[in-house]
């Protein structure tokens, strides 16, 4: 009964309670699993299993209560945080040493100068010209061709004793020539 659901053993083990109540009591005691119980004490055992399951339970809703209660706060005080950084930053400047006061850390980013960013550019046409990709507007221009090929010769078939008809003539009159615009 390990494997089970939680709720489904609990409501197992209240039936085993109520079975040794029932049936198990004229009986002394019984050796099970390399331990001797009696009744009463068998009967508290798996009792036991119900109480720490009920237990769990509530432990279990507690903590689901614990945890949406950080997530509230946590989200409103990251917030806040966010909003002291840029004031201290505003007031004191990006590379004061007051930052550090309130365990805040000046910008590592350092603007690219324009070299740098011409070379950026470069390499990623580069990277993106070596990839082959393409924009939705290249992607719509290019389209799939096919290549003719040869019709297939049917197989050669045995010469039939009978012979065949003569080929209908079908005649069809002349389609009349419509002049195009230009």
């Amino acid at each position: 009964m390990s494997h089970g659901n939680r709720s489904l053993t609990q409501a197992h083990d209240g039936q085993v309670i109520l079975g040794i109540k029932k049936d198990l009591q004229n009986v002394p005691s019984l050796p099970l699993a390399g331990s001797t119980y009696t009744m009463a004490a068998l009967a508290a055992l798996v009792q036991s299993r119900i109480d720490a399951a009920n237990t769990v339970v509530n432990a279990r809703a507690q903590w689901v209560d614990a945890s949406a209660t950080y997530q509230t706060l946590n989200t409103k005080v990251t917030q806040v945080v966010r909003g002291l950084r840029q004031y201290v930053i505003n007031v004191y400047g990006p590379e004061s040493p007051l930052l550090a006061d309130f365990g805040f850390t000046p910008s590592k980013r350092t603007p690219l100068t324009p070299e740098q960013k011409v070379a950026r550019a470069a390499k990623a046409a580069a990277t993106r010209k070596a990839r082959g990709t393409l924009g939705k507007k290249q992607k719509a221009k290019i389209k799939g061709t096919v290549s003719p090929t040869a019709p297939a010769t049917p197989p050669a078939l045995a010469p039939t004793a009978t012979p065949a008809a003569p080929p209908a003539v079908v005649v069809t009159a002349p389609s009349p020539v419509v002049p195009q615009p230009k």
